[in-house]
């Protein structure tokens, strides 16, 4: 998508969807001249198969056709992440032209420029970093249940990351999941490239909602990327999500929409 500078998470995007690759026995990677196309463990075309441009000169219409190709091959869709800023005008029209259709509501870019104020788990809550395959199955879980109000379907978690051992021994993912108890209710992801990193997954199972959990999670992954040394924390907010991260100190740096080549024919 061109990564200028005044966009310090557009690089750390691609670098985790080209990780998402990986993680999944379903993922395959494909990058050529600029252009980067990363199929992640599911069919879904949101969050699992992405189009990507490394070099802005790479004409939106190639970059759309070599999708097309690519994610034809394997019976899938994609999605195209087009920015707010003028800087992807041109891949708004070439998806636009190629029949494509946004999905959603604009997405916030979010950043954050400074380690937050901790907060306290509530009474009986506690926050652990993921190091087996039983952390990250809860990662799964807790996720499945959270983005099945969006209507994700709640298989689209395992099939993303049923790698676990190649996730587990990434230096570049860390994962943290609060427990009250022994049950897992709240999570989140870093991942970290070029410098900055990047706040993925955060979710909250429904029975726990409205208890400061996300902003638990969020908090935690957020100083932990501080504390590793990334200059700055980004995130793509979810409608639910947005409030949260304002009130911690995250701003808004663009909004971009997701345009979305659903597969033939469509599934789920």
């Amino acid at each position: 998508m061109g990564a200028p500078p005044e966009d310090p998470g557009s690089l750390n995007l691609i670098a985790f969807n080209r990780a998402l690759t990986r993680w999944a026995s379903k993922g395959e990677l494909a990058e050529a001249g600029g252009a980067v196309l990363c199929a992640g463990g599911s069919w879904i075309p949101v969050v699992a198969n992405s189009a990507f441009r490394t070099d802005a000169s790479v004409p939106a219409v190639d970059l759309v056709a070599q999708a097309d190709a690519f994610f034809g091959s394997l019976a899938r869709g994609f999605s195209v992440k087009v920015r707010d800023t003028g800087a992807d005008d041109d891949l708004r029209q070439a998806c636009a032209a190629a029949g494509m259709e946004p999905f959603g509501a604009p997405v916030p870019e979010m950043l954050c420029r400074a380690p937050l104020p901790d907060l306290d788990p509530p009474d009986g809550v506690s926050v652990s970093l993921v190091d087996d395959e039983a952390g990250v199955l809860a990662f799964c879980a807790v996720n499945g249940e959270a983005y099945a109000t969006y209507g994700m379907p709640i298989d689209v978690m395992g099939d993303l990351f049923d790698r676990t051992d190649v996730l587990l021994a990434d230096p570049q993912a860390h994962i943290v999941v609060a427990r009250r108890g022994e049950v897992p209710v709240a999570t989140a992801m870093i991942f970290e490239s070029d410098g900055v990193a990047s706040v993925q997954w955060v979710g909250t199972v429904p029975a726990a909602r409205g208890q400061g959990l996300g902003a638990l999670v969020t908090t935690a992954v957020t100083n932990l990327a501080f504390a590793r040394g990334a200059a700055s924390v980004t995130l793509q907010a979810s409608p639910m999500g947005e409030p949260v991260y304002r009130a911690l100190g995250y701003e808004p740096i663009y909004r971009y929409i997701e345009w979305v080549r659903w597969p033939t024919p469509p599934r789920g």
